[in-house]
């Protein structure tokens, strides 16, 4: 019986100590910077705080061991609310969010510039970025971490 609660017990602990898989999400600008010295494209994930499949997206594949893994490995991984306030410097041009309200933050609020440029028509929605700033995926939608890294590979 105390070698069955032993098992159980390190087993439990197995499961409670070990740390979720993350994504070292960074913002557009630190992406564009980093990109000068790293060369990696961009996987940018345009989202919203309303968005329900966004929510699915982070929990189901963002967290996937093995996608955060390839993600950091291979990318600049930008995590961009796409009815946001950031000012982004991109390819010579200033984007920002002038209709943005902050007693809005965290429910519809109005579409960054940025978000436009990029061709985000829905949410979420998925952009690679390579270090020309050409736009080279464009996925919409809730995808499996296996999908998801079949269409990047």
């Amino acid at each position: 019986m105390k070698k069955i609660f032993l098992i159980a017990f390190i087993t439990i602990l197995g499961f409670a100590t070990k740390a979720e898989a993350q994504i070292n999400w960074m913002n557009m600008n630190q992406a564009l910077e980093a990109q000068k010295k790293n060369k990696k494209p961009i996987f940018l994930d345009a989202y919203t705080n309303w968005c329900g499949p966004c929510k699915m997206l982070d929990k189901q594949t963002f967290s996937n061991e093995t996608f955060a893994a390839y993600i950091n490995k291979n990318y600049n991984p930008v995590k961009f609310n796409a009815e946001g306030n950031e000012e982004i410097q991109f390819n010579g041009k200033l984007y920002k969010n002038p209709r943005y309200q902050e007693s809005r933050k965290n429910s519809r609020n109005s579409v960054h510039d940025f978000t436009l440029a990029i061709g985000v028509k829905a949410y979420p929605t998925m952009i690679v970025i390579d270090e020309k700033g050409k736009i080279t995926h464009n996925i919409m939608g809730v995808r499996s971490a296996e999908d998801l890294m079949n269409l990047l590979q």
